[in-house]
């Protein structure tokens, strides 16, 4: 154990009340816990928001989608159709995890006090319904795979609502195209996403369903969704796609067009993306209040330790030396408030996390609850960088040991 250790340390753990200092320091320390508690809370929320809202966009229509190039931004879509090779050669690409087709048809549902506009999804066997299951709060999912379409649709608890439908209730959709068609549905599942802007928009069927609305033959489909492992590397997997699927024509000589979910949905990932400069001004701001409270703090300290530097210079010590004690302090009084720190903010973290207290009107958030996300290494950055930016900012101030004069401050004492 160094000297300079070991003086620290006794400056620290000594219980002398009448000490200037300990008010001084206990603000310093509660600055450290309570801007280190905001920056973890800050952190797993905006990380969950993102993740939330990313993952239910993602469930509606994949990472990525390939469809006809002649499309034109609406429901209605041309078909196009793949050869199994092309399928093949999608599924090769690294990253990819499974394909689905999709058909869609908007439509309007028709009660006898209310209508609304919607979009009938058709899917097939093929399809991933783990999202759906997630969010699925009364009935079952289609069955999609009998030898003869059903009429099963499930629809979501908002359009339920909106239109006076439940669990077992049978209603007719109008499509119009060159000639009104009706069809008859019923709900066998109700699903609820709190994803406003699409939980009002699709129902969910049979993908033949679609197909025959459509006049489309078996082998024809709206297009491919592709589910990837790693969203982070959904542009390196999106332009591996395009490549795959560019200047390539289907059977009736059209072309495909390669679109990636932030593509489709660009003014929600930017929307995402302004959350990131929210997090780095809290990130600053309390940084900045933690550390000038430390700041004040040290100063307390070294002036009112200012005998003690005055003999330890005139027996000897050096300006580098003394400047370690008072750091040594800082880190016990840096390290004492990250504790806490990290006690209250993942605490708090951990009750809205399993128990979702603080509610949010999901019309206007997409999320019922505040949610939260523990990303352990963020976690651990943040605590790291919180620790050196804090030491940092301790130097600065330790500068001042240098210029007390120990003959000085003898005579004045």
């Amino acid at each position: 154990m160094s000297l300079e250790y070991f003086i620290a340390k006794r400056i620290h753990f000594q219980h002398d009340k009448k000490n200037v200092s300990r008010p001084a320091v206990r603000i310093a320390t509660i600055g450290i816990s309570l801007g280190l508690a905001v920056m973890l809370i800050s952190v797993a929320v905006v990380i969950g928001f993102k993740q939330e809202i990313r993952n239910k966009t993602i469930g509606f229509g994949g990472h990525i989608q390939v469809t006809n190039f002649d499309n034109n931004n609406t429901y209605e879509m041309n078909p196009i159709r793949m050869d199994k090779s092309l399928t093949q050669k999608i599924l090769s690409i690294q990253g990819v995890r499974h394909i689905q087709r999709f058909a869609t048809k908007p439509g309007i549902i028709k009660t006898k006090t209310e209508f609304q506009g919607i979009v009938l999804k058709g899917v097939d066997q093929q399809f991933d319904w783990n999202f759906f299951k997630q969010n699925l709060v009364e009935g079952r999912i289609p069955t999609v795979s009998s030898p003869k379409p059903l009429n099963e649709v499930i629809i979501s608890k908002y359009l339920a609502n909106l239109l006076g439908l439940k669990l077992g209730d049978s209603f007719l959709t109008y499509f119009i195209q060159d000639q009104v068609r009706a069809r008859k549905f019923k709900i066998i599942g109700i699903y609820s996403t709190n994803f406003i802007d699409y939980d009002k928009l699709f129902l969910l069927t049979d993908i033949r369903q679609v197909q025959r609305l459509n006049d489309w033959s078996a082998d024809s489909f709206s297009g491919l969704e592709i589910l990837i492992t790693d969203f982070n590397q959904l542009d390196k997997i999106g332009d591996e796609v395009y490549a795959a699927t560019a200047n390539k024509f289907n059977k009736d000589k059209q072309t495909y067009y390669t679109q990636t979910i932030k593509q489709l949905n660009p003014q929600i990932f930017s929307w995402l993306d302004l959350l990131n400069m929210n997090v780095w001004v809290i990130l600053i701001l309390m940084l900045a209040v933690a550390g000038f409270n430390m700041i004040s703090g040290l100063l307390i300290l070294i002036l009112e330790r200012t005998n003690m530097i005055g003999i330890l210079k005139s027996v000897g010590a050096t300006d580098w030396s003394i400047r370690k004690i008072f750091l040594y302090h800082s880190f016990f009084l840096i390290g004492k408030g990250m504790l806490w720190g990290n006690v209250i903010g993942l605490s708090l973290c951990a009750i809205q996390y399993f128990t979702g207290i603080v509610p949010l009107d999901p019309e206007a958030y997409y999320v019922a609850t505040v949610p939260i996300v523990f990303n352990w290494g963020y976690i651990l950055i943040l605590n790291f960088g919180t620790f050196i930016s804090s030491v940092i900012m301790m130097i600065g101030p330790s500068y001042l040991i240098t210029k007390i004069n120990p003959a000085k401050i003898i005579r004045y004492e």
